[in-house]
Formats: structure tokens, sequence, C-alpha cells
């Protein structure tokens, strides 16, 4: 059934259909582009991945088994040693010139995240937004993040001290399937500034996007086998990553995760983590509602909800909570669904049967338990499969499952608090910290709440996107959702060990000029006192 003929319900409206002549998955996912895609990847088996779309498949594609990770990784180690060489300058300008193709060739780009994740292409646009931004503060900032640093030595003027940056070596990447530009090549890219490899899993069902941005930073002068892409099943090719990594970037689940950083562990290897979410959004009582209910339908809904940081769970203060919830409703329910590869949904789909069946879940247990539907809350298979539309749950309480796992699809239960401090209290009872949102027209105000919310980011007046897209700030989780951080001195400092110089000069750290060992213990102490009343650091 096409988009037109799509029935609305409950007051959701599919997209006209496509015009006459648009794109399809065959117009773009042609023969020709994965057999240019895929012919760095090792793979000795064949795979396939699909559109949530329609559900059909879009490629054949090589599939790689735990000889083929080695491989890849014994190329990126030949690779990287010469990689590590380059002048971090000539590394940087990679990252430059990337940025301006990325934004040339958006459009092949945006039809592959289209395709391969289901989203709305506004929503696929954030993708090349991000990486953008990401090639640019490190092609820019990366020779200062890494240029060696001087420190005051254990003996002024008589101790020099330098620190150096060195590359890690190989990273070993893991992406996911819901941000396959971004948290994919996104991640890469100070690595590659850094001077090291990359051996890439990309989730199978969306990899031609990060094998597409693996080509384009090849065209833009990248060695290709510094950057390696394997495809296959997590649980086969996740743990040969881990166990051939110098360092290890992984973007999940919580509980694989967990997996990821006991393997590493292992190895004492470092690892980042960015993992689960249940992130909330705080509306105060001195709240823009009309601002506030507009600022929800893109925090709670954007990717269709498949964002680790939008929002799913909303507070709001009571004397201002019908108000709310009756405008965001309404701009909930007036949102349009649709799959044409072009702009103009608000919306796309759920990325396959797993996520579907989640969410479905969580709203029929709801529901079934005394929650009320304010909106939304039913599949959408008129329009494709794994459709579902934006939903609103009022009078959730545990131990309804939506109350405290995390649902990764469009849906967001509303809850009423009387205080600031219930509302902040409110907020942090959740095993995650990734991101949350507080919405109040005193901007003092704001921040000051924003300190009290135990989540590596705050957004105020806004959901995710201005935390996120500060990329010289950190970004990551505290509690369950995650170590580490993206974005940076953090995001790229990361993917190096730090090595410290240290010339002594003139005199040894020993006794001399004829000292004893007393005498100079006693030389010692009077120079501690001595330091610290000039104010040494």
């Amino acid at each position: 059934m096409t988009d037109a003929q799509a029935p609305a319900k409950t007051g959701t409206n599919p997209l006209a259909p496509a015009p006459e002549g648009a794109r399809t998955a065959a117009d773009v996912v042609t023969p020709e582009l994965v057999a240019q895609l895929t012919k760095g990847v090792v793979g000795s088996g064949r795979t396939a991945n699909h559109t949530p779309f329609t559900g059909e498949k879009l490629a054949d594609l090589p599939e790689s088994t735990p000889a083929d990770v080695e491989q890849a990784f014994q190329a990126a180690r030949r690779a990287q040693a010469v990689w590590e060489q380059t002048p971090v300058r000539q590394r940087a300008a990679v990252l430059l010139r990337f940025h301006d193709l990325i934004l040339e060739r958006q459009a092949e780009v945006l039809d592959l995240i289209q395709l391969e994740t289901g989203k709305a292409r506004l929503h696929a646009h954030e993708e090349v937004q991000a990486v953008a931004v990401a090639a640019r503060h490190y092609g820019r900032k990366a020779p200062s993040y890494l240029r060696p640093k001087h420190h005051a030595g254990a003996m002024p003027t008589l101790t020099r001290v330098t620190e150096l940056r060195h590359p890690r070596g190989v990273v070993g990447q893991i992406a996911p399937w819901n941000y396959p530009l971004e948290l994919s090549v996104g991640d890469a890219l100070p690595a590659f500034a850094a001077g090291n490899a990359v051996v890439m899993k990309p989730d199978t069902e969306t990899c031609l996007t990060a094998l597409w941005a693996r080509d384009l930073l090849i065209e833009a002068g990248l060695p290709a086998d510094v950057f390696q892409v394997v495809i296959g099943d997590g649980p086969v090719v996740g743990p040969e990553i881990v166990k051939h990594a110098d360092y290890v970037s992984f973007t999940g689940s919580t509980r694989t995760g967990r997996e990821v950083a006991q393997g590493a562990a292992a190895r004492l290897v470092g690892v980042s983590l960015e993992l689960g979410g249940k992130n909330a959004m705080l509306v105060l009582e001195d709240a823009d509602i009309e601002k506030a209910a507009a600022g929800a339908v893109r925090a709670c809904f954007s990717s269709a909800g498949q964002l680790c940081i939008s929002i799913e769970r909303l507070y709001v203060h009571e004397s201002i909570a019908d108000a709310f919830l009756e405008r965001f409703a309404a701009r909930t329910r007036a949102m349009r669904l649709g799959r044409s590869l072009a702009y103009g949904a608000d919306m796309g789909s759920l990325v396959g049967e797993r996520q579907l069946e989640t969410v479905t879940r969580h709203v029929d247990e709801a529901v079934a338990k005394g929650a009320t539907l304010v909106a939304g809350g039913v599949a959408r298979p008129d329009i494709g499969p794994y459709f579902f539309e934006p939903t609103i749950l009022d009078g959730v309480t545990e131990p309804m499952a939506v109350c405290t796992e995390e649902t990764f699809g469009p849906v967001v239960s509303v809850y009423r608090f009387g205080t600031e401090d219930e509302a902040i209290e409110q907020a942090n009872a959740t095993a995650y910290g990734l991101n949350s949102s507080v919405w109040t027209k005193n901007g003092s105000r704001g921040r000051a709440v924003a300190a009290r919310l135990r989540t590596g980011t705050v957004n105020v007046n806004e959901g995710y996107a201005p935390a996120y897209g500060s990329v010289q700030s950190p970004m990551g989780g505290m509690k369950d959702s995650g170590l580490g951080r993206r974005h940076g001195s953090e995001g790229i400092l990361k993917y190096t060990e730090a090595q410290t110089v240290a010339q002594q000069r003139l005199l040894p750290m020993a006794p001399s000029l004829g000292m004893d060992d007393e005498k100079y213990a006693a030389f010692m102490s009077r120079s501690l006192r001595l330091m610290k009343a000039l104010r040494f650091k």
C-alpha cells in the first residue's frame, strides 16, 4: 500500500505519495555501488541487509569470519605504522577535505541512511551535520590537542618535562545501527587524526552507510588499509574485535557494553562505552508551554525515538501539566509518517522486528496495567512493516516495563511533580545517566537545575542537540550509561597513550656537591617548603 492509500489513525497523517520518478531502493543501491563499497571488506562468507521501509533486501554483502577479522587487524597494523609517521597536520587535512566532500555529496548518504534505518530525511541530516562538525573540529584542533606539552619538573630549572601523545595502534570499533554515519565514522575521525588505524564492525543492517563514509575518507586522502571494515553477527565478530584491538570503542546496549568491558579488561586495553539511557525532560512551572511542547516532539520522536539521548520520561509541573499535555498531544497527533527519500516526513520507521516488538510490548503492558494512552499507541503496517505511531502515555507507574526499561522507540511517559526538588529526585532515580533536558524561562535557574542532574549532558530549553553539537565539550554517560567521552580533548586523547619524558640537568636527584644523605634530605625538605611558599604547582 502506498503512502497515499494509508489511512490516518489517531490523528496521524501519512505523507502524500512520492512524486513520479522518485528514487527507489533499487535506484540507490545498485550492484555497481555495492561492489565499489565492499571491495575493501575482508569476508569469506555471504550475508545481506534490508530496508525497514519495506523489509526488502538491499544488498548481498561479504561476511567476515574470525580469521577474516585477524587478517584485517594485520593489514591495519602494517598501515598504521606508516600512518603514524605522517605529520599530524597532514592527517588533520584529510578530515577537512572529508568535511567538504560529505557536504557536497550529502544526497548520496542521506538516501543510504534512510534506506538502512528507516529515518525521516531531516533526522538523517542530523548525522551529516554531526559528522561535518566533528571533521571540522578535529581537522582544526587535532594539532593543538596532540602537540608536546611542557610541564614543571620535580626540581625547577633542573628538570625539564615533556608530555608526548602516541597513538594506541589499531582501534577496534563496534558501531550500532541507529546512527550509522555519526556513530561509525564520526567516532573514527579523531582516532585517525591521532595516528591510529581502525578496524570497524558496523551493524550488518546499516553497513552500507559506514562503507560509503570509508570510501569518501579514502577519496579525501586516508590510506585505504588504515580503515578496515568487517561485517558479521555481533556475537561472532564483536569478541574478535575486542581480542585484537589496542583500544575498543563501543556504542550500544548496557548489557553488551559490560561484556565488551570485561573482554577489554582481561587484556588490559582501554575502552570507551556509550550505552543505554532513560532520559528525562523537566518542564518547570515558568516554562514557555508552546516552545516546550514543540521541543518535546523533537526530543522524544526524532529518529522514531531510536536515539540514545532521546527523551523517554517527561516530568511536568502540576500547575501547567494539563495545558502542556494538550499542546504536546496535538502536535504529536499531527505528525506525518512517511518513507519517501525526500524531506517532508516528521517521523520514519522503526529499524526492525525486534524494536517493534519491544515498543508494542511496553505500550500494551502499560495500558493493560492502567496507563492512559494520550496519543498514538498502534503499529502502522499500512505504511511499512515496522512503523509505529508516536505515542504518549500518562499514568505510568512501576512495575510497568516502560517506567524503567529503555524502550528505544517513539514512546514517552508523562509524570507530574510539585516541587523542583521532587522533579530532580525523580529524574535521577534511574540506573542510567546519559542525557537530560530542562525547560524554563529563567536561564540561570535552568543551569542550576542542570548541575543537579546526574547525566553526562544536560540541555536547557532543547532536548539533545545543543550539548551533542557542541563538539569542543565532552559527551558521554554516567552510571550505567557508559564510560569515557566523545568530543573535545577527551574524544581524541582517549585514542592516545601519554608518555612523560623528564630530562635532569646539571645536578642529579641524589646527594651531590659533597652532601651526605642527611644533608641532602634536609636540603630537599627546605626546597619543598620554599616551593610551596613560592606557589609552585
